[in-house]
């Protein structure tokens, strides 16, 4: 039983230790660079004051769509420093309506592109290299509404590749040379992208979901010959409890007795990322969009834009974007300006800006939604658990986590929590059991988002390390010796080729 265990180590070693190896490498470096996003401060610091003769009216921008739905919501924006009205019907592409010409726009050449980028990149000389459905940098989902996209090299100091949407002309995603060149040796090496290249979206998932899988079988297969090769009571001839008296054999038994646990649930827990075998998939029957899935009414189409912009002035605000929501059945506009801060305006009514709704309001719009339900209203005013910001690195860095923020439980199978931002009256997130055991099974685990340590990131960075240099001497000490058994088997063979062709000894 022995010997099988000790084989199905070798060979799993040899056949991923390579694999594991650059694991390890690049999650170190995704600690510190990010995989490319562009951040809504990012596009807002790009926009200029919204003026009061900038545009044509909302209600005019809706007729010139000349689609016959109403939509959900409506967003005031710029692009290649021109303003735009963009018409969001909650499925497919953005509608896009010249917001000065009042004509809609039904496609968005490699002028308009470039015009786009130009003026994301301050104005430096800009060329248009093609137009791509996804490369490696823009594999993310929500970049599906504006596919395809042009891709356009900024010649700034950045070396910025920046991505045009064809649908509304806004540059959706822009990664620098520095973030481009560590992605390779980080999220690009991470995710397994070059499989990705190659194979088929479903096939590339199975490979990373299994690949992890048999990787965690190795490192708890060596873990349990390491316990049983370590002696306990006595020690070896050579005075080590290890059997190894020295060199890579002695590094990789006792730094996998020492750190393996951690490269095992590394190993797990990024497994579980992918949401393998449908673990994680929502049970929740509520309907986030309940709260806003009313289409724009009157109240809000009709809404005069030099008055809005006068309300938000006075307010102190300069906004250089708007946007138009339905919250239940009551109109608000919403104001943004370069920094990324919001006022939000009653449509309906003529009080000044507000920063955010007021409790009572955002509570009795919640109950109007979800009449026939059970809630429980609870309003955090720190992080906790389930709500917390990340550092720039991280994946959900640019996620607004703003404070305070309203948590609606519902008594229903699931255990439905929704987190409401009252600065935009948005659905920010939907959890369920289910989606809150990923905060457990993967966050927690893999990312160490843990409260104490996210209050002191020199420290949780520090222990990240330390570990990650404890597995990286595991997997490169593995390696070695995946390396040193595969080179000793031709010497080997041909040893005893050598033997069987030589003459018999006589006696």
């Amino acid at each position: 039983m022995k010997r099988y265990l000790y084989l199905a180590h070798r060979w799993l070693g040899i056949g991923l230790g390579l694999f594991v190896l650059l694991w390890i490498v690049s999650g170190v470096v995704m600690l510190f660079v990010a995989y490319p996003k562009l951040t809504p401060e990012e596009h807002l610091s790009r926009l200029q004051p919204l003026s009061v003769d900038c545009c044509i009216a909302p209600g005019a921008a809706l007729a010139a769509s000349k689609d016959p739905r109403t939509p959900l919501s409506l967003r005031l924006t710029g692009a290649g420093g021109s303003p735009r009205y963009l018409l969001d019907y909650g499925d497919g592409p953005l509608l896009a309506v010249d917001a000065r010409s009042g004509k809609r726009i039904e496609h968005i050449g490699a002028a308009e592109a470039l015009a786009s980028a130009r003026q994301f990149a301050d104005g430096a000389e800009v060329r248009l290299l093609d137009r791509v459905e996804e490369d490696a940098w823009t594999r993310n989902h929500a970049l599906a509404r504006e596919r395809p996209l042009y891709r356009v090299q900024a010649d700034d100091a950045e070396g910025r590749l920046l991505y045009v949407s064809s649908h509304t002309g806004l540059v959706v995603r822009d990664a620098t040379a520095h973030e481009r060149a560590w992605n390779l040796l980080g999220a690009w090496l991470h995710w397994l992208y070059p499989l990705r290249e190659v194979m088929p979206k479903a096939l590339w998932s199975v490979a990373l979901v299994y690949g992890a899988l048999l990787a965690a079988v190795l490192v708890l297969l060596g873990m349990l010959i390491g316990l049983m090769r370590w002696r306990f009571a006595g020690r070896y001839r050579s005075g080590s409890r290890s059997p190894y008296p020295a060199g890579a054999g002695r590094l990789h038994h006792v730094g996998g007795l020492l750190v393996g646990v951690v490269l095992l649930v590394w190993l797990v827990s990024g497994m579980l990322s992918m949401e393998p075998w449908g673990l994680f998939e929502k049970r929740s029957t509520i309907d986030a969009a309940a709260l806003r899935q009313a289409p724009l009414n009157a109240k809000a189409l009709d809404m005069d834009l030099a008055s809005a912009l006068a309300r938000f002035r006075g307010a102190g605000f300069e906004a250089v974007e708007l946007q138009w929501h339905m919250l239940g059945e009551e109109p608000y506009l919403l104001g943004l300006d370069a920094r990324g801060e919001t006022r939000i305006l009653p449509a309906a009514s003529a009080r000044p800006a507000q920063k955010h709704l007021e409790r009572a309001v955002l509570e009795r719009q919640v109950r109007q939604a979800w009449p026939e339900q059970q809630l429980r209203f609870e309003w955090l005013e720190r992080e906790d658990f389930h709500y917390y910001a990340r550092s720039e690195p991280s994946l959900y860095s640019h996620l607004p986590r703003r404070l305070p923020l309203l948590r609606v439980r519902f008594d229903d199978p699931a255990a439905t929590w929704l987190h409401i931002d009252p600065y935009s009256g948005t659905v920010i997130e939907q959890l369920d059991q289910r989606r809150r055991a990923v905060r457990w099974a993967f966050k927690l685990l893999h990312s160490w988002d843990w409260p104490p340590l996210l209050q002191r990131p020199l420290l949780r960075d520090g222990l990240l390390l330390v570990f990650s240099a404890g597995v990286l001497l595991i997997a490169i000490s593995g390696v070695l010796l995946g390396w040193r058994r595969l080179r000793g088997r031709p010497r080997r063979a041909r040893e005893r080729t050598v033997r069987a062709a030589q003459p018999p000894r006589l006696p």
